[in-house]
């Protein structure tokens, strides 16, 4: 199977992950296990990447997934706009530690900000070359000739 069962049957676990893929688009950040968190973003990315689509099969698709919430479909609109440059990974994941009852690893689940570091390195070399190109200009070459003697 593609999926973790999460120890609950099939309708109670789409519940479940429809409800925490809702908390991560409202309040961009939970709590919650790893094991759910890995299929939160799982399920997270994909929501993003149909906003992104724009279509009304995405649009669909994402009121389906996340059970008519109009207000939660908005969100995720806005969200893959400001991801636009991003092509996935729109989560990062921060371990907590393990929960005194049972021992499962906690994490918080919440949502990549920053530009992706390709994005960055490439603003970077251009304005290194800017620099380059305004100290050529404002240099002019003068050419090395060697004196020979005649």
């Amino acid at each position: 199977m593609a999926y973790r069962k999460l120890g609950v049957d099939n309708k109670h676990r789409r519940s479940m992950l429809a409800n925490l893929t809702k908390d991560l688009i409202m309040k961009e950040s939970i709590n919650t296990t790893e094991t759910r968190a890995k299929e939160v973003r799982k399920s997270f990315d994909k929501m993003v990447t149909y906003a992104k689509e724009g279509s009304l099969v995405s649009r669909r698709k994402i009121l389906a997934f996340l059970q008519n919430d109009n207000v939660a479909t908005k969100k995720v609109f806005d969200l893959a706009e400001r991801t636009k440059n991003r092509n996935g990974g729109y989560t990062t994941m921060l371990k907590l530690g393990e929960r005194k009852g049972d021992d499962a690893l906690m994490v918080i689940l919440k949502l990549v900000d920053e530009a992706p570091k390709k994005e960055v390195k490439e603003e970077k070399k251009a304005k290194a070359k800017k620099e380059v190109k305004e100290e050529k200009v404002a240099k002019p070459r003068t050419r090395k000739t060697k004196k020979t003697e005649e």
